[in-house]
């Protein structure tokens, strides 16, 4: 429960990091800010400083900023005349302020898994980037569905220590290669893996078998060489944002793909996680450690910066959306059309959230 928790947190966060993007960029073009919330209201208290309104309010589900003339009503003088109205800056100010939250949570992304490299990050012997892999060990990346591998209790992040047969032995200090090739010598026989798991030492009982890969028999998992990568502050920050590079297209990646097969009616989310199932792995990743959460907050942040870019009303994106439009034509939009644009990406982001809670609690009561 309490890494459940630690976690929840860590989401608020980001999403406090994102508003506070907005805050920053707004006030550094001279637009008043009237108030910035942490959590959402009613309120319980709050402070004021200078001209912008502090609140801390009762629903802990993440954040907002409320921009003076963000919604530009027309029929409202003040809102149109006024020189520090969000509705009076040019677009490409206006345009700034709405992308400035995407550039937070990519910023945050970035500084976080820098910290993590300089306390020690798990990564792969041959990595992108700087910095040289110490105390390498072969380790489980993947498992197979229904493979003889998952069905003995072999997961990924065990590190293989040794691995033995009824008469012959692969000792510590093996690589990966010599691993896979030691359990491809011996297709018919049953395979002891000794593993550490955290601080336990595990063993696990596995038979190859045809039918999971072309040609030969296998238990059913991948391995690689990962070890430690420790660097300093100045070549952290380099590999920080080589890694963050890397999460990001993968991301544009897998959101486009997804995007892809919603337009075409074929997509599958399955494999899509929702807020629960989001909060499980989470909470996961905090009970394995301080890296392993770096890498998870990361990628949301990440995430929650690729999916506000998306141009559907309700979104940053979608907003973006209405200024280039706004730009183009010459004039505002009506405000009427925004906001039933506006209701329409919302009641669509609400149906996909119901629909990936759905699979994600399907998958608690059914798990695979």
């Amino acid at each position: 429960m309490g890494s459940l928790l630690i976690f929840i947190l860590v989401l608020v966060s980001l999403i406090i990091v994102h508003e506070f993007g907005h805050f920053v960029i707004a006030k550094a073009f001279g637009i008043r800010v009237d108030e910035f919330g942490i959590f959402f209201p009613p309120k319980l208290f709050g402070w004021k400083k200078g001209e912008t309104t502090y609140t801390i309010n009762a629903l802990p589900f993440g954040g907002f900023v409320r921009i003076f003339g963000e919604s530009s009503d027309e029929e409202d003088p003040t809102i149109i005349s006024d020189p520090r109205s969000f509705a009076k800056k040019s677009r490409w100010i206006q345009a700034a302020v709405l992308l400035a939250g995407i550039l937070f949570n990519l910023i945050f992304a970035w500084l976080a898994l820098s910290v993590g490299f300089m306390i020690g990050m798990q990564s792969f012997v041959d990595h992108k980037g700087v910095g040289v892999v110490q105390d390498a060990k072969p380790t489980i990346v993947n498992v197979l569905p229904n493979s003889p591998a998952e069905k003995a209790g072999l997961k990924p992040n065990d590190i293989i220590t040794s691995i033995e047969t009824g008469n012959a032995q692969l000792r510590a200090g093996a690589n990966s290669i010599q691993a896979r090739d030691f359990i491809g010598a011996h297709p018919d026989e049953s395979i002891v893996i000794n593993v550490n798991r955290g601080n336990e030492h595990k063993n696990f009982l596995a038979k190859p078998v045809d039918g999971l890969a072309p040609g030969h028999k296998v238990i059913g998992i991948e391995m690689d060489d990962l070890g430690i990568l420790k660097l300093s502050p100045p070549l952290a920050l380099v590999q920080g944002a080589i890694f963050a590079k890397e999460m990001t297209v993968e991301t544009v990646k897998g959101l486009g793909g997804l995007v892809s097969s919603l337009v075409r009616g074929k997509a599958n989310l399955q494999g899509v996680a929702g807020p629960i199932g989001i909060a499980s792995i989470g909470s996961n990743a905090v009970k394995q450690g301080i890296t392993a959460t770096i890498i998870l907050t990361s990628l949301i942040s990440i995430n929650l910066a690729i999916f506000n870019l998306l141009p559907v009303p309700g979104l940053d994106g979608g907003r973006l959306l209405f200024v280039i439009i706004e730009g183009i034509r010459g004039k505002p939009m009506s405000e009427k059309l925004m906001l039933r644009l506006t209701i329409a990406g919302f009641s669509l982001l609400i149906l996909l959230t119901l629909l990936t809670s759905y699979h994600d609690i399907v998958k608690l009561i059914y798990p695979m």
